[in-house]
């Protein structure tokens, strides 16, 4: 009985842990994404997309986008990445989470959204950046792509990322794929404000 105990302890203690890593009572938190091409501050909107924030933020306070690339770069499109090592090793993902399109937030030029397969309820962990206003992501008679944050600093880095150079890449049978790789090289959850 007192194993038991100490184990529920421990998984209470885990679990209390892991939701105050990720800033819980925060509405508004940040992250500082650092990259090879310079540093981006996103603010993540919490009343509108809770649960794609606190995904997103349980895989930064654990460093799972550490050294991760930005694999899919479309001009005029998005910058995607935060789901494949510099020798695109596909990442470790958690479970898929509900899609959070329907919030309110648009697919705007500067906005954070969540990558997803077809089906609707499939994003887990790459995100990807809006560089232009793309209504065409967004919700209407589908389902569409969960914004669930805005760049506050380093919009000009996105948009350098934006415009380089993209190539099919043979190994991973993919278009867009940067001929440089761009990592992201860290992702900060940076303390309240």
């Amino acid at each position: 009985m007192k194993i038991f105990s100490v184990i529920l302890l421990l998984l209470s203690f885990t679990c209390s842990a892991k939701n105050l890593a990720i800033d819980p009572d925060n509405l508004f938190p940040r992250v500082k994404l650092e990259t090879s091409m310079g540093t981006i501050i996103v603010e993540l909107d919490r009343i509108r997309a809770p649960i794609t924030v606190d995904n997103f933020l349980t895989y930064v306070v654990r460093g799972e986008y550490n050294n991760t690339i930005f694999h899919r770069i479309v001009p005029e499109f998005i910058v995607q990445g935060g789901g494949y090592s510099q020798n695109f090793e596909l990442k470790k993902v958690d479970n898929t989470i509900i899609n959070e399109s329907g919030n309110g937030l648009k697919n705007v030029i500067g906005t954070i959204a969540m990558a997803k397969e077809n089906r609707p309820h499939t994003a887990n962990r790459q995100f990807f950046f809006n560089v232009a206003d793309n209504s065409s992501l967004d919700p209407g008679r589908h389902w569409g792509y969960a914004v669930f944050g805005a760049i506050v600093e380093g919009q000009a880095v996105v948009d350098a990322m934006a415009l380089v150079k993209t190539d099919y890449n043979g190994e991973m049978g993919w278009e867009d794929v940067p001929i440089e790789p761009i990592m992201l090289i860290k992702a900060i959850l940076l303390p309240a404000i």
